[in-house]
């Protein structure tokens, strides 16, 4: 591994034999030029039990989690699971089976508890889906105006999770990081339509996440990123954006 390379858990879980996944995963790792993956496997997950103890390796050193479930329970713990944790999770397999099934006009062939995919859920889920990824951290605040829910928040709030989340559920969902010393853009300033979502978390809390977040790039430097001063400081000025905008707030 050179010096610069980092290195980051990866998470795969699927119901069967995980093949799939696995190939999904190498071949997207494979465009991200100076990090590697440190792949944690998890196939024929069918029970929560099984579940549970692959959510314990997720909690204990936690890393993006790509999955194919098909039990709705399961893939519901996981996604809120991931929520708590404060990481990605995805499905990598839902948006394009949704949209061949659209295609084709047939329902899906032994897969309890899925409904036709031909509906306006589902052509929903996938365009808030598409909306999500990218206006994620802050990208095209251009058109923030077409989103249903805004969130707004300094670095380690799950600003990403939470929106990933909202998005499968068909909520076209962007997040908009807080930087100390760059002022929020008018685009975000002037929404009217958007709910806009002030999230924060305790500074002792935030300054934890953080360092685990280094941790797991190997950088173990000092830096105002993970000062408690400057970390609680950065924490008021965004409540006091929040209150100045009559923002909802959920810390």
């Amino acid at each position: 591994m050179s010096e610069a390379e980092k290195l980051f858990h990866l998470y795969l879980i699927s119901d069967s034999t995980g093949e799939t996944i696995n190939a999904v995963a190498k071949a997207v790792c494979a465009r991200f030029e100076g990090a590697r993956a440190i792949e944690h496997s998890y196939g024929l997950i069918r029970s929560s039990k099984q579940l549970e103890r692959a959510l314990k390796a997720v909690e204990s050193a936690p890393g993006p989690v790509l999955y194919s479930i098909v039990q709705p329970e399961l893939s519901t713990r996981l996604e809120e699971a991931c929520l708590d944790f404060d990481i990605p999770c995805i499905s990598v397999l839902d948006p394009f089976v949704t949209i061949l099934g659209s295609y084709l006009g047939v329902g899906l062939r032994g897969q309890p508890g899925r409904q036709n995919p031909m509906n306006k859920e589902y052509f929903e889920r996938i365009a808030a889906l598409n909306y999500t990824v990218s206006h994620d951290d802050g990208q095209n605040q251009h058109d923030l105006e077409e989103a249903d829910i805004v969130l707004v928040g300094v670095s380690r709030t799950s600003k990403t999770p939470t929106c990933m989340y909202l998005a499968n559920r068909g909520i076209r969902a962007a997040n908009v990081p807080l930087v100390p010393g760059v002022t929020p853009t008018e685009n975000l300033m002037s929404l009217t339509k958007p709910l806009v979502i002030g999230l924060t978390a305790s500074p002792d809390r935030l300054v934890q996440i953080r360092k685990n977040r280094l941790l797991s790039l190997n950088e173990t430097g000092e830096t105002d990123y993970i000062d408690p001063s400057y970390v609680k400081e950065e924490t008021t000025e965004a409540r006091r954006l929040f209150a100045r905008n009559n923002w909802h707030v959920i810390d």
